[in-house]
């Protein structure tokens, strides 16, 4: 798929919620920029996703079951399969926050708001920019953007 010859920006969605992995990818549909290359309701469905499809972003739920099991450390380095994960969270509190930055998430969203404040942080994450840093951020431990709370 490709839009004004632009390469598709290849989304993995990752939520042991049926009910909201629905919401997201309908949500998604609407951009046609945006591929859904997979979708994982288990934390090892979405490492073995991350292998196989390759995506840009991860739509990751940061309180996923089996992800309780691992320690952050254990969780980013399994992560390491994408270039952005945005977590999604109900509570996004400076724990959620602390959560999120530990995973490398390049930024963390409210489930209650992703209507308006998903496709934009994709948007962001996704576009090239002279002025965003290829450097380490001492935050998230990732290349790129510093992890981001929207107002």
């Amino acid at each position: 798929m490709r839009t004004n010859g632009e390469m598709p920006i290849k989304v993995l969605l990752a939520d042991d919620s049926d009910i909201m992995r629905d919401a997201v990818r309908k949500l998604l549909a609407e951009e046609p920029r945006i591929q859904i290359v997979g979708e994982a309701s288990t934390f090892d469905a979405v490492v073995q996703s991350l292998q196989k499809f390759k995506p840009d972003v991860l739509v990751l739920d940061l309180h996923m079951p089996q992800r309780l099991e691992l320690q952050p450390q254990d969780v980013k380095s399994r992560l390491n399969n994408v270039k952005f994960t945005v977590a999604i969270s109900f509570a996004n509190d400076e724990e959620a926050k602390s959560l999120a930055a530990s995973y490398g998430a390049a930024a963390l969203l409210d489930k209650m708001s992703l209507y308006s404040q998903l496709l934009p942080a994709i948007g962001r994450l996704s576009k090239p920019s002279p002025n965003r840093s290829c450097k380490l951020d001492l935050q998230t431990g990732r290349e790129g953007l510093p992890l981001e709370l929207p107002e």
